[in-house]
């Protein structure tokens, strides 16, 4: 399930003014762009281009993929910043919880995220122990 469409950024213009007027991170994996922004909102958006596939229906995969693995986390986030996603080629073939786990990391790494927020992997016990 996506991200609720409040919480997405989707235009250009957004998009661009984070990666101009932001701070950025990079992993193996990805690359992580925040600048607060004067909505009061928190608002996410999602690049994977067609240099990692040429396939929109990877491209989508990889977008849905990203989505799920940052909704532990949205909760953890200030209302007030626009985050943006960059996906690098090493993503392909990459799980759902490798791709939390990094997310976390950059999370933490940028001060984004609060020490004492629970990690990727006690949020998913906690899943399972309520089944």
């Amino acid at each position: 399930m996506a991200l609720n469409r409040a919480l997405r950024l989707r235009k250009s213009s957004e998009f661009q003014r984070v990666r101009q007027q932001g701070r950025s991170l990079t992993s193996r994996l990805l690359i992580l762009a925040w600048v607060p922004n004067e909505v009061g909102k928190l608002r996410v958006g999602f690049v994977v281009s067609k240099r990692i596939s040429k396939h929109a229906v990877m491209r989508n995969y990889i977008k849905r993929l990203l989505s799920e693995a940052i909704r532990p986390f949205v909760i953890e986030l200030s209302d007030d910043i626009d985050v943006v996603i960059t996906a690098r080629q090493q993503i392909i073939g990459t799980d759902l919880s490798t791709l939390a786990q990094e997310i976390e990391t950059l999370l933490r790494r940028a001060k984004l995220l609060a020490a004492k927020a629970p990690s990727y992997e006690q949020v998913e016990r906690t899943k399972v122990d309520e089944r």
